[in-house]
């Protein structure tokens, strides 16, 4: 493709990056609720895995589970807790993006086979990514 004019090609750049960053949403698996946490997981498959990795910066909290050799974990139980309760979820992929409120946070991630995990999370204004390796 050449381009006539600078403006021109900064339009058709500009373009191309909406459609890549829309491409990239679309990926995404649906958002889900519990309680007071909104979540979504997933990262199965290069194109999700992908996606998730490039939004966890807009996420208060990211979750990675894992085997030791780096080989993703999915159908993880999850317990978020802080001094207004708990929310449980099952992380259907091994990267999950969490919006919930600044505040301080326990993490419990149990795998199917009982191992359990348990991190603290300060959440505030920069993002935070919490690692569970097995």
């Amino acid at each position: 493709m050449h381009c006539l004019s600078k403006p021109a090609c900064l339009a058709v750049a500009a373009s191309a990056g909406l459609a890549l960053s829309a491409l990239a949403q679309a990926r995404m698996p649906e958002m889900q609720q519990a309680g007071a946490l909104h979540y979504r997981c997933g990262g199965i498959g290069e194109d999700e895995s992908t996606a998730m990795r490039a939004a966890m910066k807009d996420y208060p909290l990211s979750l990675l589970f894992a085997q030791r050799d780096g080989a993703y974990l999915a159908n993880v139980a999850v317990e978020v807790g802080s001094g207004e309760g708990i929310s449980c979820f099952t992380a259907n992929g091994p990267i999950c993006l969490i919006q919930l409120p600044a505040g301080s946070y326990r993490i419990t991630a149990t795998t199917r086979e009982g191992a359990s995990q348990t991190q603290a999370a300060e959440i505030g204004k920069t993002p935070h990514q919490l690692d569970f390796r097995y």
